[in-house]
């Protein structure tokens, strides 16, 4: 990778991360449901007039939608609100690489290798390691609910995986339209029109900016960077920078909202971060025994090469 799209990736992750403060800001001024609704509002508008028609079929805009902005998102502003910190949610949010291997293996027939297994079973210790922390200290609730959200942002990438979207920026502003709606719905039926209305008529700059955070910096600019990263360079190069989410996120934790990180969660980091990578890097194989997961073989590239007065040669 060049650097300068090293530098991309970095950046991408680094948004990504403090992103897990920005909502334990915003869930000081709004409820979860409505908090997730409004950054899905902000993040489609104006941009899904900006962006073209859809490129994919709509059952997966709508798949993706349901399973990523409504279960993955409002699962997770629910555990946050419910207690869970910022920056163990950032590292707990990781384990959707298990969940994805699990379910492309259900779904795609994607047999997982011994070391991608081994990956699982490391991660899914870390989530031990990280339950028994957080059950000493912390809302055992929260911390489920996370995990939901991540097995719910599993399911959304195998759809993805299906849908195979030639452009990442236009179908995430798309994916964007589903959620608004539903979640505007559990809200109010959740939380209550007065909460929600209270919400709205105490908005104020802090609130504002945080809705522009985590809709156009974090979903428009993140998901569309992390696109053209994905278009241009094998996956297999991108997705490492994915595991520095948790490294900003936690450290961001600490700077911003002194939280503290104890020697078990530590720990529980080392396993899960470790577990990740084996479970993204490791390639698996297709149940015909095609390999997946690795980098793509060069192309077949072919050039004339001119003999003298002789007829040219094609050459491989």
């Amino acid at each position: 990778m060049r650097p300068v799209h090293i530098a991309l990736a970095a950046l991408v992750a680094a948004v990504w991360g403090v992103n897990f403060v920005v909502i334990e800001i915003g869930l000081d001024h709004f409820p979860p449901l409505l908090f997730s609704a409004l950054r899905f509002l902000v993040a489609a508008l104006p941009a899904v007039f900006l962006v073209g028609r859809p490129k994919v079929a709509w059952k997966w805009i709508v798949g993706v939608g349901l399973a990523l902005g409504v279960a993955k998102f409002g699962l997770l502003f629910t555990g946050m609100d419910l207690g869970a910190p910022a920056g163990l949610s950032s590292l707990v949010l990781q384990v959707q690489a298990v969940f994805t291997a699990l379910f492309a293996f259900l779904a795609l027939g994607e047999r997982p290798g011994r070391v991608k297994v081994l990956g699982m079973g490391v991660a899914l210790a870390g989530i031990g390691v990280a339950a028994v922390d957080e059950g000493a200290s912390g809302s055992l609730t929260g911390f489920a609910l996370i995990i939901a959200a991540a097995a719910c942002w599993g399911v959304s990438n195998v759809l993805t995986r299906r849908a195979s979207p030639p452009d990442a920026l236009n179908f995430m502003v798309w994916v964007s339209t589903v959620p608004v709606l539903p979640l505007l719905a559990l809200s109010l039926l959740l939380e209550g029109p007065d909460r929600d209305l209270a919400a709205l008529r105490g908005l104020d700059w802090t609130g504002a900016g945080v809705i522009v955070y985590v809709a156009w910096i974090t979903t428009v600019f993140g998901f569309g960077a992390w696109g053209f990263l994905l278009r241009r360079y094998p996956a297999s190069s991108v997705a490492p920078f994915s595991l520095l989410v948790p490294v900003f996120g936690m450290t961001a934790a600490a700077l911003f909202l002194d939280e503290s990180v104890s020697p078990l969660r530590w720990c529980a980091a080392a396993l899960l971060v470790g577990g990740v990578a084996l479970t993204s890097l490791a390639p698996g194989r297709r149940a015909g025994g095609e390999t997946t997961g690795a980098a793509a073989p060069p192309e077949r590239t072919v050039r004339v090469v001119p003999t003298g007065n002789s007829v040219p040669r094609e050459r491989v």
